[in-house]
């Protein structure tokens, strides 16, 4: 379908650069979601409404998260002013920035250019101190380690945030309905809703929605008063709730909490607790450099033989193996 040509932008108006700053592993769904979007919105128009070159340090190839390598158009090169930055990072994206990439976007910041950062870049923006004041999103499994490193940014869980010339994004498919709301503010929803059926995109979310499922959906279970228990769980990891307080919360006996963990998830309250803390605990162990006697405080464990000990029953190894293997993948 083409908009006629009335309609935004006019021929006259020159179209908005989109400059995608590829780092090394970038996660390639929230590069490929944003940038198809653009594509798609050009579909509306006679004359094309967007453009986009890919950026990266040493100018050269860059490989995704999935082992494709991407020929770039520029090196780390002065900017339009005008132009829109989406920085796309994923895993190790702590090894994977450098100091010519801070200095490069600070630099880029001061010019005023607006900055944006899909899945894991939050990270990038936050160490160049871009970040700070911002309210701001990361991908949810990068959201302790972040907290913990970067307490001067007020982080959400949204699935994005805009906060004036900064965008971040929580990674997957949350950079599409960023490109849409930036596509519906200029030049209006008929078209962003439009690009979104071209992509099969049924629900998009705006800056109110969170990233992760709901409790229900997450584990496949529908009791009310389970996934109540749930939640509080996963707002008190770092001081846990005793099954007992969490059974009389939602009007139980705590046999009865018993029973409905082992019935639906085949586990106990405390078991299923202390997964959830270990998990948190693992991602700081993989993300950070906080040391093990640290992160198990962090986690709320009495003591690092005892964190080590849950630790080993869990993952089969030792936090303190697990920090060695982590720095071993890790380029030197």
């Amino acid at each position: 379908m083409t908009i006629p040509s009335h309609m935004p932008p006019t021929p006259e108006r020159r179209p908005q650069r989109f400059v995608f700053v590829l780092m090394n592993n970038f996660t390639m769904l929230s590069f490929a979601g944003a940038v198809d979007a653009l594509r798609i919105a050009n579909r509306q128009f006679e004359t094309p409404a967007y453009e986009w070159l890919l950026c990266g340090e040493g100018g050269d190839t860059i490989t995704c998260s999935v082992g494709i390598d991407f020929k770039l158009d520029m090196d780390l090169e002065e900017l339009k002013r005008d132009d829109i930055v989406l920085l796309c990072a994923g895993v190790d994206v702590q090894a994977n920035t450098t100091k010519k990439m801070l200095g490069w976007l600070r630099r880029e910041a001061r010019r005023g250019v607006t900055l944006g950062a899909l899945c894991t870049a939050p990270y990038v923006l936050a160490k160049a101190g871009l970040l700070d004041g911002k309210r701001a999103t990361i991908h949810w499994e990068n959201h302790d380690s972040f907290t913990e490193e970067f307490d001067e940014v007020d982080l959400t869980k949204s699935v994005f945030v805009i906060d004036g010339n900064r965008m971040t994004t929580a990674g997957g498919t949350s950079s599409i309905d960023l490109i849409l709301k930036l596509i519906a503010d200029k030049h209006g929803e008929r078209i962003a809703n439009s690009v979104a059926d071209q992509q099969i995109y049924t629900s998009i979310r705006t800056d109110q929605d969170t990233q992760r499922l709901s409790v229900p959906t997450r584990i496949g279970v529908r009791h009310p008063k389970l996934s109540a228990v749930i939640q509080m769980m996963e707002s008190n990891i770092e001081e846990p709730i005793s099954p007992s307080i969490l059974a009389k919360d939602v009007g139980m006996s705590t046999r009865q909490l018993e029973r409905l963990f082992r019935r639906y998830l085949n586990r106990s309250p405390k078991r299923y607790y202390m997964e959830l803390r270990l998990g948190k605990a693992r991602n700081l162990l993989m993300q950070t450099d906080m040391s093990v006697i640290n992160v198990a405080l962090a986690w709320g464990f009495t003591s690092p033989s005892h964190f080590s000990k849950c630790y080993r029953g869990h993952y089969n190894t030792t936090p303190y193996r697990e920090r060695g293997s982590q720095a071993a993948r890790l380029p030197g």
